[in-house]
């Protein structure tokens, strides 16, 4: 069984709609996909709607956190997202996303950059609009090549010349909201070390003592002393070690499943959560 525990539509910054994700997914010959768009669970139903036989959704998200100023990740797993307080803090993040984006235009064309809000409106399906929409924009105006190639000092990298600061839950408080609300979590990315997602051992036992259920150990930007110490650290603290593509389409080379998550620390996952149920194909969609 080929598992993917962490990928992304253009629900949020992915470039592929979530019913192509999950055809791509059994394309690549994985058996289970989680989908976990930045701050917004729009996608699951329609990659719901299009399983093909065969898959397995898991429905996710991945929760924009901060630790002592920095960017920290979490991905949520089979909870309820109706649950009234993290429904309430999804909204919050999700609606300082279009207020943030909103500053970093505005910096941008203060810095003579052509890039309008329609611009970047356009390219966001949802509400979760994030820096890769930006990007994108600039791209279009001719400012960059590459959309990678915004996100530097000189541009909308964290401390960035056009960059601004977001509002993001204390990680410790999502874990508890995403329990709260029958899920579980697992930290995305803890070296990818390019990103400058870096978080010491100390963060990490902090997080499993607060209810943090996993961590992500194999991922493209994890070199492999990294996830061997990571792999050591988890079995410490009694985690379960996922392994994840993190997939945003094209802007991630079409990825999926590059990377796996063993079947066992799969179904220890999915059998702490209480809060959602796992997506299978609906056999009844061609009679209705």
């Amino acid at each position: 069984m080929r598992i993917d525990l962490h990928c992304h539509s253009d629900a949020s910054d992915g470039t592929r709609p979530p019913a192509e994700v999950v055809r791509r997914a059994r394309e690549r010959g994985l058996d289970v996909v989680a989908l976990t768009d930045h701050d917004t669970v729009a996608g699951w139903d329609d990659a719901a709607s299009a399983l093909p036989d065969g898959m397995t959704l898991v429905p996710g998200i991945e929760l924009s956190c901060a630790h002592d100023g920095r960017s920290l990740h979490l991905l949520g797993y089979l909870f309820d997202p109706a649950h009234p307080a993290l429904a309430a803090e999804l909204a919050r993040i999700r609606d300082d996303r279009v207020v943030r984006a909103q500053g970093m235009v505005d910096r941008l064309r203060d810095l003579g950059v052509d890039v309008t809000w329609g611009m970047v409106r356009a390219r966001a399906r949802g509400e979760a609009v994030g820096r890769p929409h930006i990007a994108g924009a600039m791209v279009e105006a001719g400012v960059i090549r590459r959309a990678e190639d915004a996100f530097t000092s000189e541009w909308i990298a964290q401390g960035g010349r056009a960059y601004v600061e977001r509002y993001a839950l204390d990680p410790e408080r999502a874990v508890a909201l995403v329990r709260a609300a029958g899920g579980v979590c697992v930290l995305a990315h803890p070296r990818a070390r390019r990103r400058g997602y870096v978080f010491e051992d100390e963060v990490i036992e902090r997080l499993a003592a607060a209810g943090l259920a996993g961590v992500e150990a194999d991922h493209p930007d994890h070199v492999p002393e990294d996830r061997a110490h990571l792999r050591d650290l988890a079995a410490a603290l009694g985690l379960a070690v996922t392994g994840s593509s993190d997939d945003h389409g094209v802007l991630t080379g079409d990825r999926l499943g590059a990377e796996t998550t063993a079947p066992d620390a799969f179904e220890r996952l999915a059998a702490a959560a209480s809060g959602g149920d796992l997506r299978v194909p609906d056999r009844n969609r061609e009679a209705r």
